[in-house]
């Protein structure tokens, strides 16, 4: 198979990239800078590189032209932006996707895997919820990042109105070596006794590892439905509890210190001018709509039982990611 990437270099496409080579797939990556060491580590894979900040429609179907597959992972993934920064999150989420998505139309790809996100269903109240839901858009949006993937899935089902063999994937909060988002930046200091306050780990997520998350893609694009979503998921937790597995795989306790929410809240007038120095994000208010008791639950019983998706659980996954040996 002949196979077209965006966002191979990110954290879940760097993943894809190494498995499609490994199954011996042929594979054409979009990067915006070839000479990037990410870029580099996928061209050492075997990954032929493509220079493109896919904002050519025309070029891009040039492009895709004989491939068999388009796999959409690029996007921009941040909590907390500053309002100067949202023209540009919505170009990387919504536009990109929208121009991709039309370029492997013009170039007559098969088939396309989109790969969205659980957050699209917005905060589900403590609710598991399926890929039939469909968020209340009175109760607004928690974060810019929220609204801009939203659109985007939008624009998916869109263009599968039309007919386009699309494949649309929702994996659930992604985590395994190599991750450096916050929630993992966390878990790697509890497994390694140095988190010492929890902070908004009341949010709900459906943890799952990248490896996982990669399987569920490749096997939407072998057994899925064209114009079907399926949520990727794992284990269906609170982030002080994937916390505490975390610390406990590593030798350590829970932290017991808990910094309140109120307290963050004080904080929010001075994030946009102090952040930076105080290791905040520019908009702290966003980041507390988006974490503070919310749940991103969703079930992944479609992928189970339509794909055969057979993802690990917390501990086992948390046991992988960190090098941990588990008990027989």
């Amino acid at each position: 198979m002949r196979a077209f990437v965006t966002g191979g270099g990110g954290f879940i496409g760097g993943v894809l990239v190494r498995r499609l080579r490994e199954r011996g797939d042929e594979v054409v990556v979009a990067v915006r800078e070839p000479a990037a060491a990410a870029a580099q580590r996928l061209a050492h894979q075997g990954a032929q590189l493509l220079r493109s900040d896919l904002r050519d429609t025309t070029g891009l179907a040039e492009s895709m032209r004989g491939a068999d597959a388009v796999f959409h992972l690029a996007g921009a993934y941040r909590v907390g932006i500053a309002p100067s920064e949202r023209r540009q999150m919505h170009d990387s989420n919504v536009g990109a996707t929208e121009r991709v998505l039309d370029a492997g139309i013009a170039a007559g790809v098969n088939r396309t895997v989109h790969v969205s996100t659980i957050n699209v269903f917005g905060n589900t109240r403590g609710q598991i919820v399926d890929e039939s839901y469909r968020r209340d858009l009175r109760d607004g949006f928690v974060s810019w990042y929220d609204e801009t993937k939203f659109r985007a899935h939008e624009a998916a089902e869109a263009r599968i109105r039309g007919g386009a063999p699309i494949v649309i994937v929702q994996p659930g909060g992604t985590y395994g070596p190599g991750d450096h988002s916050t929630v993992g930046a966390q878990l790697a200091q509890a497994h390694a006794g140095r988190l010492r306050y929890l902070a908004l780990a009341s949010v709900g997520l459906n943890f799952v590892h990248v490896e996982d998350v990669v399987e569920g893609i490749l096997l939407a694009h072998d057994r899925g439905q064209p114009g079907r979503a399926y949520v990727l998921g794992g284990e269906i937790a609170r982030l002080r509890d994937a916390i505490s597995v975390a610390a406990r795989l590593g030798g350590h306790g829970t932290p017991r210190l808990t910094v309140p929410t109120r307290l963050l809240r004080l904080a929010t007038p001075v994030a946009p001018r102090l952040g930076r120095f105080l290791g905040l994000p520019p908009n702290l208010d966003e980041v507390i709509r988006a974490s503070d008791r919310v749940t991103y639950w969703a079930s992944d019983e479609r992928a189970r039982a339509e794909l055969g998706y057979k993802p690990r659980g917390l501990e086992a996954g948390l046991a992988d990611t960190f090098g941990d040996r588990l008990a027989a």
